[in-house]
């Protein structure tokens, strides 16, 4: 994969490349051990007037409500291949609800199923994932999963598939005939295809089997440094809206870490994680734009899957506890 503005990489999120069952890897860095709240690391030459200021905004952007937010309950110690409890799930929405009316959801296996449905009981919305990859039998629960949770009536929207075509887990073929199956099976039921915002242009055949288009736009994975990260990813939403032929296009995972290491002119900080959040919310109720944000939590177990960075964006830390108020 190359990094260019026809084809750049960055790792995929929500989820690991291996899918639903893959483990993580059990290396730590000190930056998991990152404090959460008032103790995150300032740029020591910022103001604290300036400090107060932009907890202000990130405070009023947050309690506004966003549209959506990216969402995974996974506690400390456990990573894909765990079962997750309905008490956690639940725990774990009450937590966020108040902020958001929309949750995505990454998978419909190990219990990820339960989500929808809990998300729905306490009056969220629902964008949810069937998590699809190189293996054929978690493919198969995951889509049986996936009809099983729209037929009960708990998907607002359901994506077949999350980065497929950027980690070349598939051909496009085999993605449709999977899109193709659960639009068959779910009338009336939107359906749409997660993926990195230039491959709806490499693909227009999938773009155009989508009822809503769904694209990750992150300006991070693209070294772009957070000063200019706003514009940046105006543009990667505009290009997808370019070829959707009308359809709807939501911003399906954009955000902004708060540690770790750089990736090329993309830093990331506790400043540009709250600023990025905050210019984000602005642009997307100014102009109308449906964003799911990600993420919800810190995911310590993502430090083997994306690197230092991967644990830490999150709007709440690993624990459950706000980071940036």
């Amino acid at each position: 994969m190359s990094r260019s503005n026809s084809g750049p990489t960055f790792p995929s999120h929500g989820a690991p490349s291996a899918g639903p069952g893959a483990t993580a890897s059990s290396g730590t860095t000190a930056a998991t051990q990152a404090p959460a709240g008032t103790s995150l690391a300032w740029p020591e030459s910022m103001p604290q007037a300036e400090r107060d200021l932009l907890r202000d905004q990130f405070r009023q952007a947050l309690e506004a409500g966003v549209h959506g937010l990216c969402f995974s309950p996974y506690l400390e110690g456990q990573a894909p291949g765990s079962i997750v409890s309905e008490a956690q799930i639940r725990a774990r929405l009450e937590i966020i609800r108040p902020h958001a009316r929309w949750i995505r959801s990454f998978s419909c296996t190990e219990g990820h199923e339960q989500t929808p449905r809990i998300a729905r009981e306490l009056g969220l919305k629902t964008l949810v994932g069937a998590w699809l990859g190189t293996d054929p039998e978690i493919n198969e629960r995951e889509i049986a999963g996936a009809i099983e949770v729209a037929r009960a009536g708990h998907a607002d929207i359901l994506a077949v598939g999350n980065e497929v075509l950027l980690r070349e887990d598939m051909s496009e073929d085999e993605l449709l005939a999977h899109i193709h199956r659960v639009k068959s099976a779910l009338p009336g039921v939107p359906i749409g295809y997660v993926d990195a915002y230039y491959l709806f242009e490499k693909h227009p055949r999938v773009t155009a089997a989508c009822d809503v288009v769904l694209t990750n736009c992150y300006p991070f994975w693209e070294g772009c440094p957070r000063e200019q990260a706003i514009a940046y990813m105006q543009g990667m939403y505009h290009r997808t809206v370019a070829v959707a032929g009308g359809r709807k296009v939501i911003i399906s995972e954009t955000g902004w870490p708060h540690t770790g290491t750089a990736f090329h002119g993309s830093v990331p900080s506790v400043e540009g994680a709250m600023r990025y959040f905050v210019d984000t919310q602005h642009w997307a109720k100014q102009d109308g734009v449906d964003v799911f944000y990600f993420a919800a939590f810190d995911e310590a177990w993502k430090v083997g899957a994306e690197g230092d960075v991967g644990a830490f964006w999150g709007l709440w830390d690993k624990d459950g506890l706000p980071k940036y108020l």
